[in-house]
């Protein structure tokens, strides 16, 4: 009698425990995308292959940093979507709202306008609480068998809590967007801006 009520005990403190943890949040890169207005449309629809991400982002759970050599995992904060999908459907709704175009990856074109392959690499994803974000990615621009590889590094501040940092990560992925758009529009020829590097 005794071994049963000791079991029910442990098999309600455990229930209670499980009831009090913490709730799981979501989180996305992507957001509603900002009117441009008269942006004109780009003489081109883009086509944007599969955005690579570091290894050691790709999980579920958030990463932020505490420390040169260390990071901290968050598990009560989770990526709505694999975080290499979330990049991707961030950039394809910001290039798109950007250059007034149609992202046809995934469908094909049957479009008689020409096609912008672009691919993104994820270098550095780096989120500090309270301080700032910084992005870092290879990316390539391809229409017509002529490639151009850029680099693009940019900082965005996330003073205050960790809603600051959500943001910041928000607009950093936004403000790469609106680089690679630039230089898309341009034909090859490099925009001059201090965060990029083309060859």
């Amino acid at each position: 009698m005794k071994s049963a009520l000791a079991c029910y005990v442990l098999l309600l403190s455990s229930a209670l425990t499980a009831c009090s943890s913490p709730p799981v949040h979501y989180h996305t890169l992507n957001v509603a995308p900002t009117a441009t207005g008269s942006a004109r449309s780009a003489p081109f629809v883009i086509y944007l292959l599969p955005t690579g991400v570091p290894p050691q982002l790709d999980m579920p759970q958030l990463v932020v940093m505490t420390g040169n050599d260390r990071v901290s995992v968050l598990d009560n904060d989770r990526w709505l979507s694999p975080v290499g999908d979330e990049f991707q459907t961030a950039l394809s709704s910001a290039l798109t709202t950007l250059l007034n175009t149609q992202d046809v990856s995934g469908i094909g074109s049957h479009s008689s306008r020409p096609v912008l392959f672009i691919r993104v690499q994820i270098r550095r994803f780096d989120s500090w609480p309270g301080q700032f974000v910084k992005l870092q990615a290879d990316w390539s621009l391809r229409k017509d068998g002529v490639q151009q590889v850029c680099r693009t590094t940019l900082v965005e501040d996330a003073a205050g809590g960790m809603d600051e940092m959500f943001s910041a990560q928000q607009k950093i992925v936004r403000r790469l967007a609106e680089v690679i758009a630039r230089q898309a529009r341009q034909s090859g020829v490099p925009v001059s801006e201090p965060n990029l590097f083309c060859e």
